[in-house]
């Protein structure tokens, strides 16, 4: 009985076995090892894009040092050679001496300066590349990959985008097709063509490891795995559809060769500049006149705010847009033109692609409330330094509340007050404990407690005496002439 059990489970088993070895052949493939079998084809897009990609080499003039210290006198020179006598201090080998006539004034020579990369962006001559491939350069060069070699016009460059357009003059090139950056997806196959270190057309491939990356004030980089190395820098990034959706930029290294990490700008945004280059020559940002900061989770907590968004006003300009619509240090922008500022670095790009001149809505989130402002664009401008607010001795006051904070306050004298712009606020004399942790030192300006105004010492005691002592108060406090918040707890 047992015996005959275990032979029919045995036969069970070996058929049930045949069945699923039959079954599993004819199973179609699963999707990973169909798309293992069919890896990325681009021969055919480095035959479409690659005739758009040129080599561009830049050359500086330079003046021959001579007659310096350490060099020899041309007529001592000739004396040496003449006799056929070693010439001291030398070890490289003998100087020419200059021609007849060249020996009094400078007489400057073509040095290579650097190599990079770009890309044909119009069929009569206009290419794009990296502001600093081409930056400080008395000539650049510019190779095609059928070996013509032209003279290029510098149209204009833009530092802040590093972006820069220059011209040649030839008719009928191959030009690229602008890509749509918003259809670009994080894992998405792409490919550069470039120069790098100096070898013509290059290509690597690699995937969108991530958007939106911020390395910059005015852009939100497309980070890649590609190859990118010196050299490199100008050319194209292009998708598989043979779109080019950025420009390569940067590169994350130790060594000076390609980690894996590299940035590439948005064409959305290259394209936006160029226009403005091939138009005027120069780039036009608007700018509103502020110092921001990124608004941390445990202050968006303290404030009243929830999630952690927009952009903590650290110090107004005087005088400027931001000042004159009524922003005040110490507020939080978090809608600019109608659109929600998700984090800090987002406004300076959204204010720049305003025209100056022209109005735009601001809310700001002010000591718990939100409120509506108009701003008039200006036009950007090299920031200032801020000015030094000179240091005070007034007389330190008791205060039981401060004290239980870590701090040593006195009033705030008048003069201050004038050169902070300000009408009330106390001055922190001494920080320990809680207080010296959440960043307050001496000399700083205590404006608000937990959203509430603080005008002097007594109010400022009022205000502590009733939060909530096992909780964290956030405080609103001016250093020289930037606010910013800080979130710190009772000392028990």
């Amino acid at each position: 009985m047992i015996q005959l059990n275990l032979k029919s489970v045995f036969a069970c088993v070996l058929s049930a076995t045949v069945v699923a070895t039959a079954s599993t052949t004819m199973l179609p493939m699963s999707p990973a090892f169909a798309q293992a079998r069919a890896l990325p084809d681009f021969t055919d897009l480095v035959e479409q894009v690659g005739p758009s990609v040129v080599n561009i080499r830049t050359l500086e003039k330079v003046t021959p040092r001579q007659n310096q210290p350490g060099q020899i006198d041309p007529d001592m020179l000739e004396f040496f050679r003449r006799f056929g006598l070693p010439i001291p201090n030398m070890p490289n080998g003998p100087r020419q001496a200059p021609p007849p006539g060249h020996g009094q004034g400078p007489n400057q020579e073509d040095q290579p300066r650097g190599v990079g990369s770009g890309f044909i962006l119009t069929s009569d001559g206009m290419i794009m590349t990296n502001a600093h491939v081409v930056d400080g350069a008395d000539e650049v060069l510019v190779t095609l990959t059928d070996k013509r070699e032209f003279k290029a016009k510098i149209i204009g460059t833009d530092k802040r985008s590093d972006v820069a357009v220059v011209k040649i003059e030839a008719t009928g090139l191959p030009a690229v097709k602008v890509g749509d950056v918003s259809r670009l997806r994080v894992g998405e196959w792409v490919m550069a063509i470039g120069s790098p270190f100096g070898l013509e057309n290059s290509v690597t491939a690699g995937i969108v490891s991530a958007k939106q990356r911020d390395t910059g004030d005015y852009l939100p980089f497309i980070q890649t795995d590609v190859a990118i190395n010196p050299g490199n820098s100008g050319g194209p990034l292009i998708n598989m559809r043979g779109e080019v959706v950025g420009i390569n930029s940067q590169i994350y290294s130790r060594s000076g060769g390609s980690m894996g990490i590299s940035f590439s700008i948005p064409m959305d945004e290259a394209v936006r500049v160029s226009e403005q280059l091939r138009a005027t020559g120069r780039v036009t940002r608007g700018r509103i006149g502020v110092q921001i900061e990124q608004v941390t989770k445990e202050v968006a907590e303290s404030i009243g705010l929830g999630q952690p968004y927009g952009a903590l006003v650290r110090g107004v300009e005087t005088g400027g847009p931001a000042d004159k619509a009524g922003v005040e240090a110490g507020d939080i922008i978090i809608k600019f033109d109608g659109k929600k500022v998700e984090k800090s670095s987002d406004l300076p790009r959204m204010v720049g692609s305003i025209k100056p001149g022209v109005k735009s809505a601001l809310t700001v989130f002010r000591r718990g409330a939100s409120k509506d402002l108009t701003v008039t664009i200006a036009e950007i401008e090299p920031e200032k330094t801020a000015a030094k607010t000179p240091e005070k001795a007034p007389k330190a006051t008791e205060s039981k509340m401060a004290q239980a904070l870590g701090l040593d306050l006195s009033e705030l004298t008048d003069t201050a007050k004038k050169e902070l712009k300000i009408s009330g606020g106390v001055q922190v004399k001494a920080s320990s404990g809680a207080a010296a942790r959440g960043g307050l030192r001496e000399g700083d300006v205590i404006v608000a407690v937990a959203n509430v105004p603080v005008t002097n010492v007594a109010t400022f005691e009022k205000v502590v005496a009733e939060q909530d002592k096992s909780k964290p108060v956030n405080i609103l406090f001016r250093r020289g002439e930037w606010a910013q918040y800080t979130v710190i707890r009772f000392t028990p």
